[in-house]
């Protein structure tokens, strides 16, 4: 049975939507985010996230000073039921359009860049894991995606809705699939608006390991167990393959560049489409299976 203390080892910071506990068999930090009012990237959550992901990374960094309760694995998870998370904050990005506000706009991009970048460039001897449970959407998958490894139960469903309002995804899906599957099987992803299985995706190979429905931290535990025998060579790799395909911050800070300038653009039809995805953020999704919830993404189309 795992040791599993329900508080940060590092940190007496009591956050307000991010709860974390820590499994001390293997060093597993778990991150469970716990958005509000509704289950997207808002400021509050993001800034929590980079906060302890980044308190993490700095506790591990030296090799001769090593934390009382070292973290080896460190999780992105949700504890809202049938939600990883709906992406960004809809509502304030029409808020910053509507106001021609590209100062506000750009610093959030930032926010979503400095925690995806924290996640995959971890500067630390830490494997990071995305336990997708529910829906992942939008900036919800593109979290998802800057994982070292991708956890996914079957039932599952990620997608990138942005072409529905005429926007794209500009916080790193492209840059992250098409390191996984080739630019041309990600822009095609991006272009379409689809909303994928998580079995089609294990299929294309953008997620690396498929759980049972309702085994999803089983599943983590279980990959963590089976390789944590050649976890020193599991990580060398990682660096290797990042190097080999290398993604740079600048890439990511300058397609957010790009994002603001086309959301800039967008016309009160698109915002008018952008608000019906604000009230399906709204709904509670949880209630429902994820397969059951994806037509409230659809219907917009």
């Amino acid at each position: 049975m795992n040791a599993v203390v329900d508080f940060d080892p590092l940190s007496s910071v009591q956050f307000e939507q991010l709860r974390t506990h820590y499994e001390a068999e293997f060093g597993v930090t778990w991150s469970f985010m716990q958005p509000s009012p509704r289950p997207c990237f808002n400021r509050t959550c993001l800034s929590e996230l980079l906060m302890h992901h980044t308190q993490l990374e700095a506790a591990h960094a030296s090799p001769v000073h090593k934390p009382l309760n070292p973290t080896n694995y460190l999780v992105l998870a949700s504890d809202i039921e049938g939600v990883f998370n709906l992406g960004g904050d809809l509502a304030a990005f029409k808020h910053a359009i509507e106001q021609q506000d590209r100062k506000k706009l750009l610093a959030y991009a930032h926010l979503c860049v400095d925690n995806l970048w924290t996640f995959y460039n971890m500067q630390a001897p830490i494997t990071t894991i995305a336990l997708v449970q529910g829906q992942a959407m939008g900036g919800g998958f593109e979290a998802a995606l800057s994982a070292h490894v991708l956890v996914a139960e079957k039932g599952a469903v990620m997608g990138l809705p942005e072409v529905l309002f005429n926007l794209f995804p500009g916080m790193g899906a492209l840059s992250f699939l098409s390191r996984r599957i080739g630019m041309r099987a990600a822009e095609q992803m991006v272009r379409s608006g689809k909303v994928y299985t998580a079995e089609e995706l294990y299929d294309m190979g953008v997620v690396d390991v498929l759980a049972e429905t309702g085994a999803g931290e089983k599943a983590v535990q279980d990959w963590v167990r089976k390789t944590h025998k050649s976890l020193n060579s599991f990580q060398a790799i990682q660096k290797a393959k990042q190097r080999t395909n290398q993604l740079t911050r600048e890439e990511l800070i300058d397609i957010t560049e790009i994002w603001v300038d086309a959301a800039m653009r967008l016309t009160e039809r698109n915002l008018k489409v952008m608000e019906r995805l604000v009230r399906a953020q709204n709904t509670k999704v949880g209630d429902a299976p994820a397969e059951q919830a994806v037509p409230l993404v659809r219907a917009v189309g």
